[in-house]
């Protein structure tokens, strides 16, 4: 799957839209109730960041908001890496710095690079259809994300290939619904296709299916949890585990800042859904044999918007 045939994947969600959608108001994403827009009547705060821990939501960022990323993982707390001797995977990490974008209320830009295989990636997402008040006229919300990334990580075995090997795509559809004000629950149908997979018997264009969901407890805190599901006999060469992260999630004004277990190390899309690159190893464990990862996201919004000058009397 090209980087243009991403475009045309974004190009006819963006059409699409015309036909459900009236011109949109900045939605907050920060907003934590079953609020109504006045002009709308759109639900808003469906969830309450860019991630529901490894997976998007699909919250973008309003015209002119700035999102900083930060998603920390440390080494397995258990198997060959982790134990007491690394003081179960602490003396270990990998670090994503992202930056998410809003160019319009709909439509988020975001780029990325992970410490994992030193992979640079980018995104955009548009927010196709919004869950109306009503729950009758639309009752969820729908947007569409195409993702790419690129592995820069040099070795010995690898050394032959050229960026184009490296590079990986994919394309989600994120279909989410706020029950209630503590309750968010969001499928994602997700197609991935890699440029070089590691034999012949592997499947390039590789689907799977992600769920999430968000539940809160209190004001401030909640917990988080995904799972995504890959059916078998895509990737043959590699034993792989469905990846499966949960977070606790605790806002402190401005930040969101969320406590992570994850059987993924790796944070990019394309490495923790299916692991299909010639020369590297799954990135997913096993959460029976302690292949978990502790670790945390922060979020930081800012709005760079110029504020209006005042016209003098």
């Amino acid at each position: 799957m090209s980087i243009k045939k991403i475009i045309c994947f974004i190009a006819l969600s963006v059409g699409l839209q015309q036909v459900y959608a009236q011109d949109s108001t900045l939605l907050s994403k920060l907003d934590d109730s079953m609020q109504v827009d006045k002009k709308t009547s759109y639900v808003t705060g469906t969830f309450k960041a860019i991630y529901i821990v490894n997976m998007q939501t699909v919250e973008g960022e309003g015209k002119g908001m700035l999102n900083f990323e930060i998603q920390h993982r440390f080494g397995e707390i258990n198997g060959p890496t982790g134990g007491s001797y690394n003081l179960y995977g602490l003396d270990n990490a990998t670090l994503r710095l992202g930056f998410d974008y809003g160019i319009t209320n709909r439509l988020t830009v975001g780029i990325g690079r992970s410490s994992y295989l030193k992979t640079f990636d980018g995104y955009l997402k548009y927010k196709i259809l919004r869950q109306t008040a009503d729950n009758n006229s639309m009752p969820v919300t729908i947007s569409a994300v195409g993702y790419a990334a690129v592995y820069t990580q040099k070795s010995p075995d690898d050394s032959f290939l050229n960026i184009g090997n490296r590079t990986s795509y994919s394309a989600q559809l994120l279909i989410a619904r706020k029950f209630s004000r503590n309750v968010s629950i969001q499928l994602a149908p997700t197609y991935l296709h890699y440029n070089l997979v590691a034999t012949k018997q592997d499947k390039n264009d590789v689907f799977a299916i992600g769920a999430g969901a968000r539940i809160k407890f209190t004001k401030r805190m909640s917990i988080e949890a995904e799972y995504n599901y890959l059916p078998d006999g895509q990737i043959v060469s590699q034993k792989t585990h469905n990846s499966f992260s949960f977070g606790w999630g605790i806002e402190t004004g401005g930040h969101v800042f969320q406590l992570v277990f994850s059987n993924s190390q790796s944070m990019s899309q394309t490495q923790y859904v299916a692991q299909s690159i010639h020369g590297v190893d799954q990135s997913t464990g096993d959460w029976g044999d302690g292949n978990i990862y502790f670790g945390f996201n922060i979020s930081r919004a800012f709005n760079i918007n110029k504020p209006k000058e005042k016209t003098p009397n």
